[in-house]
């Protein structure tokens, strides 16, 4: 830890330990191999990561409706998966959460020497620098090491071509990385197997999110705006047309859509 001590935002109090004693306690209680929850006390790390995953998003997707009180709700179910990790660990023997808090107090000191050291640095310039060096001393030194596969598949292929674009990996040119769209539709369209076509998609999904990286746009963020404009378009099609939607036929329900586009 940095000999410097680290003051609390501006008109941010503090959490005060007992809140999270209390949480830890909760925790504590669910896992109790005798008195505790049936469902809790056999969870492992494997069986908690995809309520994990759920509850980030479901962040996400509260900030997205700003909606302060829901995300405090949702925040709430975040951390609470914090705790149940970090218990399921305690009880294993490898960290608790107070190795967990001092584990990320200890890095975000580190990766802000500028802040936290009153290093004379290039400020948040060697946020990446830093990390690079810390990958290096876990013996991963491999420009694409530390990128979670557990990301989404948007997220993770952008993030793996911006490590390989570090290296030079890169087109310089926004309208190559076009042009290479194309290329992959027409190997979907001349793939002769279903495993030959799935391999196509995931090539042609990967120059798609390439293009959008080079045009500055994050695909992820992009997808999810379009999953929302067609989620919205959809229910103003079964609104509109009430209990006789389903029997529509497709000229119908085309001709529905290209109101409800309208109209927006």
């Amino acid at each position: 830890m940095s000999e410097q001590a680290v003051s609390p935002a501006p008109n941010s109090p503090a959490i005060t330990p007992p809140g999270i004693e209390r949480l830890m306690a909760i925790m504590a209680r669910l896992r109790d191999p005798v008195t505790g929850c049936e469902w809790d006390t056999v969870q492992t790390f494997a069986t908690i990561a995809p309520y994990t995953i759920e509850e980030a998003y479901e962040v996400a997707d509260a900030i997205a409706r700003d909606d302060l009180t829901e995300l405090k709700d949702e925040l709430g179910d975040l951390l609470l998966q914090v705790i149940f990790h970090s218990r399921i660990a305690q009880e294993l023997g490898a960290f608790d959460l107070s190795d967990v808090i001092a584990g990320i107090c200890d890095k975000m000191e580190r990766r802000h020497p500028h802040i936290f050291r009153g290093a004379d640095s290039g400020g948040h310039h060697l946020w990446e620098q830093i990390k690079a060096e810390e990958r290096g001393s876990k013996g991963t030194s491999g420009a694409l090491d530390g990128v979670a596969i557990g990301l989404p598949a948007l997220t993770r292929a952008e993030k793996l071509q911006k490590r390989a674009a570090r290296t030079g990996f890169d087109w310089t040119d926004p309208a190559d990385a076009r042009a290479k769209i194309d290329e992959e539709l027409a190997e979907v369209e001349s793939a002769t197997s279903d495993d030959h076509r799935a391999e196509e998609i995931g090539d042609l999904l990967f120059a798609t999110v390439n293009w959008s990286r080079k045009l500055g746009i994050d695909p992820e963020a992009a997808l999810r705006a379009a999953n929302a404009k067609f989620e919205r378009r959809f229910r103003a099609m079964e609104a509109k047309a009430g209990d006789a939607f389903v029997g529509l036929s497709l000229d119908e329900k085309e001709n529905l859509w290209v109101a409800v586009k309208s109209a927006e």
